[in-house]
């Protein structure tokens, strides 16, 4: 593995302007990375990638390399690009056997995190640094979110987040409490009464889009987002039709397979899939059918029934009557994105959503209620890792302006947001 490494490492041409940092929405600083690989300094590397993005782990596994950092690299264009994610994975896992450091010094002030995918994750060990009391929340049993819950172990291995849990929350102090839903039996308005500054939502999207066609309800037919959080408990039978063709639908398909399913096939509305190349080409490499152009109309006990789409002169897909065709099905997975639950929202005054949803923030993550903040997949829709980590530095950046111009001994809020 280091030899491979060292060897995509001398191929970097040290540009000048470098496109592949401007390719990186968390723009790692990627030539200074490989200068240090490459005259040794293999720790300070480390620490660079970990100082920039707390889940530099994670992401060097699953981030779309092609359209980011490799898809700009100069190289590319005439042959294979430097595989920085190769680069970054080694040099982040080997040093993450040594952060050892424990909790920064307390400045007394706590801070609330909801929810511990990668958007809760980013602002809890950011906050951390600044020496603030974070809690974490998380509704399921383990932390990760959506990393460990909906994307495959063989994509992403569970040992990533369990190191992760270990050498940055439990090693800098940071307490998680699982099995516990913000919205149930504790409130917004609790956790502010408890003297925490300031509170994150990063729950998430974890409400499945449906189709809303005849014969969703049937037994055979799922969601991917509850699929994937655990397979083990489903019996999908030997055909398998996956609706969708995105990178979540290409996970699905992927695992499905894994788990004794013989055929499967992804349907497309459009002539194209809406996965990634990448993921894409293992799907079909792994032996996933795929068809294009096909809308479903409804899902019978036998399978689904799909008619024909074509694109009309103003560029819409727009469905062929009288094609309508009958696939046979054990089971059906529908696979259309996700939408955001409303449990807090619901059961908290002052925050305000949109249309779909969504919490509403500006730039900084600050929502319609004085101290609370939010990003991630929550405010922007089903996005990247990376983008969630992106977006929520500068949030961590902003709760820490908010919390630091607060009075020494804070104020807590009354339940419609006005300081008590």
């Amino acid at each position: 593995m280091s030899i491979h490494v060292l060897d995509e490492a001398n191929r970097c041409l040290h540009c000048k302007a470098p496109q592949c940092q401007k390719g990186c929405p968390i723009h790692t600083p990627i030539p200074q990375i490989i200068t240090m690989l490459q005259e040794g300094r293999l720790d300070e590397a480390g620490r660079t990638l970990f100082e920039n993005n707390p889940l530099t782990t994670v992401c060097s596994l699953v981030c779309n390399h092609e359209n980011q950092c490799e898809g700009h690299c100069v190289l590319g264009k005439k042959g294979a690009p430097v595989h920085f994610s190769a680069i970054e994975n080694y040099i982040s896992s080997t040093y993450s056997t040594k952060m050892v450091k424990g909790p920064a010094p307390s400045n007394g002030m706590r801070v609330a995190i909801v929810g511990s995918g990668p958007a809760g994750l980013t602002i809890a060990v950011i906050l951390a640094r600044y020496g603030y009391q974070v809690t974490i929340f998380e509704g399921k049993d383990k932390i990760g979110g959506v990393l460990r819950y909906g994307i495959p172990d063989f994509r992403l291995p569970k040992t990533v987040l369990d190191d992760f849990e270990d050498r940055h929350l439990i090693r800098k102090g940071i307490r998680v409490r699982p099995n516990t839903t913000i919205g149930s039996a504790i409130g917004i308005d609790d956790l502010f009464r408890d003297g925490y500054r300031a509170i994150f939502i990063g729950t998430g999207v974890w409400q499945p889009r449906a189709l809303h066609i005849k014969g969703e309800t049937l037994g055979h037919v799922h969601f991917a987002i509850n699929y994937l959080n655990n397979p083990d408990s489903f019996r999908l039978g030997e055909r398998v039709i996956v609706i969708g063709a995105g990178n979540a639908a290409m996970d699905v398909a992927r695992t499905a397979l894994r788990k004794g399913v013989r055929q499967l096939t992804c349907f497309s509305r459009t002539p194209e899939v809406a996965a990634s190349q990448h993921e894409f080409s293992y799907a079909t490499l792994e032996g996933v059918n795929f068809e294009y152009c096909k809308a479903p109309v409804e899902i019978t006990d036998e399978g689904v029934i799909f008619v024909d789409v074509r694109e009309d002169e103003n560029g819409e897909f727009i469905e062929a009557p009288g094609t309508e065709k009958l696939y046979p099905a054990d089971s059906v997975i529908v696979s259309i994105s996700q939408g955001p639950r409303n449990r807090i929202v619901s059961t908290t005054k002052g925050i305000d959503t949109d249309r779909r949803g969504l919490l509403v923030t500006d730039e900084e993550g600050h929502t319609t209620r004085p101290g609370v903040f939010a990003s991630g997949d929550v405010v922007l829709g089903a996005k990247t890792v990376v983008q969630a980590v992106a977006y929520s530095k500068r949030v961590a950046e902003a709760m820490h302006s908010y919390m630091q111009g607060m009075p020494a001994q804070g104020r807590a809020m009354g339940p419609d947001g006005a300081q008590r």
